[in-house]
């Protein structure tokens, strides 16, 4: 079962009173991409009546940039630019290394020093590590994309036919 959401320091949207998705992901992984997408495609189908939540779960033994995607996502957090970083993230997934990260934080217009301090800080790090930690006790992510549908995992396709179909059986 998923740790629930804990409003404070969940990156989440959508309103209150939905549905939630919760995506574990990884933003070098293909398949948490093709999760992300679908999702996106639910959401706008929706529109308004699902929230999305995101946790991290970098896969570090097999994507060299795992790590340093999620700090440059958390590190955007910290100036109000969390889901623009996100997407960006994803949508550019090839091109991760350093560089490639600080030019995103400057096309967001971030204090791009400020970024580059915070990504390499222990709160950071910490929030990365506490979304790892609640995958696992979750006992139920082993990979990414790992979906769960308002706190039950998803084992199905992720397709947003499918997440679509998720989501009506469990209203």
């Amino acid at each position: 079962m998923m740790q629930p959401l804990d409003e404070a320091i969940a990156h989440v949207r959508g309103p209150a009173t939905c549905p939630v998705i919760m995506e574990y992901g990884d933003y070098e992984c293909p398949y948490a991409r093709a999760a992300f997408r679908e999702i996106q495609q639910v959401q706008r189908r929706l529109s308004g009546g699902v929230r999305f939540a995101f946790r991290h779960f970098p896969l570090t033994e097999i994507h060299p940039h795992a790590l340093a995607a999620p700090t440059a996502a958390e590190a955007a957090s910290l100036q109000h630019q969390f889901w623009s970083m996100h997407e960006l993230l994803f949508r550019r997934q090839s091109a991760l290394e350093e560089d490639d990260l600080r030019q995103y934080a400057a096309e967001l217009d971030l204090d791009v020093k400020r970024f580059d301090i915070d990504r390499i800080g222990a709160g950071v790090l910490e929030r990365v590590r506490r979304d790892v930690e609640s995958g696992i006790v979750s006992g139920e992510v082993q990979g990414t994309p790992t979906l769960f549908i308002d706190g039950v995992v998803h084992r199905g396709p992720y397709d947003a036919a499918s997440v679509l179909n998720a989501l009506v059986a469990r209203t």
